[in-house]
């Protein structure tokens, strides 16, 4: 076994770290999260998209995600592309990781410069399309949506959004 055998100085320093570390850790910051989307109102707001989209005539794939980013409700309208199904989950994982819609990273992205760092950053989806659900002010889960332009998979994006706090 070995010992390990710390100098005053270093031995005060280490434990100065260790007191912040704690301080901070007993200071905790507001949960973003609230308890995660149930099944009945991902499918009410995977509803409200499918019935947009094809008020549009778009063809879509939804996807509802809990706030861990884990699939709950998944829905593909009939001739809609085979890859808006992965594009789908990823925005709504994304939208719910990251706490912001993905219409954030496509803007920052565009913007070039420091936002191409947002092509490092794991799971982040730089494509409008993916939107928080929030209930008061916590986020339960995501809604993601692809098979069109990204502004209208943000638009159905939106009325999905909308049937969770009718107005």
């Amino acid at each position: 076994m070995k010992r390990i055998v710390l100098s005053a100085a270093r031995s005060a320093a280490l434990s100065a770290v260790l007191a912040l570390a704690c301080h901070g850790a007993s200071a905790q910051l507001p949960n973003p999260y609230g308890l995660p989307i149930n099944l009945e109102a991902a499918k009410r707001i995977a509803d409200a998209a499918v019935a947009d989209a094809q008020r549009r005539g778009f063809r879509m794939a939804v996807a509802v995600t809990d706030p861990n980013g884990e699939l709950v409700y998944f829905e593909k309208m009939d001739a809609t592309q085979i890859a808006s199904v992965q594009v789908s989950i990823q925005k709504a994982v994304s939208a719910t990781i990251y706490k912001r819609p993905t219409k954030k990273f496509q803007d920052v992205l565009a913007a070039g410069g420091d936002g191409l760092r947002v092509l490092r950053l794991d799971r982040a989806m730089p494509v409008e399309g993916g939107l928080p659900l929030l209930v008061d002010g916590k986020i339960i889960g995501a809604i993601g949506c692809s098979g069109d332009t990204s502004a209208n998979d943000g638009l159905v994006c939106q009325a999905g959004a909308d049937a969770l706090n009718p107005r």
